[in-house]
């Protein structure tokens, strides 16, 4: 593995125009283009393109273009993920969706940060891993920010920003968004 992109997964400070770095996020543009314009109406060449572009997501999951990511290959999805359309994953880091997650549309994952020194910030990136836990529901236009996790059975209301982690089965909201209800597990959940 490259040098950058090892420091780029692991969290570290990595310098995001490593010739390595680019290549791949320019080969994840070339499928995103097939996926989002060309393929998108033409034929069914789009389940062919999504297993391409996402090596590490299971084959059930439906994707809603135009999507948009960095690498592809750093998103980790369950069964039944379901994205609309226009979302878009900063995916540095590693992204990880359990089962049964509805991602509703227009909807903002970011891994990808960078340092508050100016100076630093010139030179350098960051990542941090996100993580949606299983029978999440993460509502339209909301963005997550990097480092943070959302439990198990968690909905996140319309236009949320999330910057700190959520706990299971709780309703949250607002910019930032703060837990505003909480939730009772279905009885599938509690075996």
């Amino acid at each position: 593995m490259d040098a950058e992109k090892d420091k780029m997964i692991q969290g570290e400070r990595y310098f995001s125009n490593d010739k390595t770095l680019l290549a791949e996020r320019q080969k994840t543009k070339k499928l995103l283009h097939r996926l989002n314009v060309t393929e998108y109406v033409a034929n069914g060449n789009s389940r062919a393109i999504i297993r391409d572009l996402l090596p590490n997501a299971s084959r059930r999951i439906y994707i809603e273009p135009p999507f948009h990511c960095d690498y592809g290959e750093n998103i980790h999805l369950g069964d039944n993920v379901y994205f609309n359309t226009n979302c878009l994953i900063l995916d540095s880091a590693p992204v990880h969706i359990g089962n049964n997650v509805l991602i509703g549309p227009g909807v903002h994952i970011y891994t990808a940060s960078h340092p508050l020194e100016q100076d630093l910030r010139r030179q350098y990136s960051i990542a941090k891993p996100v993580t949606i836990e299983s029978d999440c529901w993460i509502g339209g236009n909301s963005v997550i920010c990097p480092g943070v996790t959302i439990g198990q059975g968690t909905v996140v209301g319309a236009g949320s920003v999330v910057t700190k982690s959520l706990p299971s089965f709780v309703m949250a909201a607002g910019n930032p968004a703060r837990i505003i209800k909480h939730l009772e597990p279905s009885e599938s959940e509690m075996k």
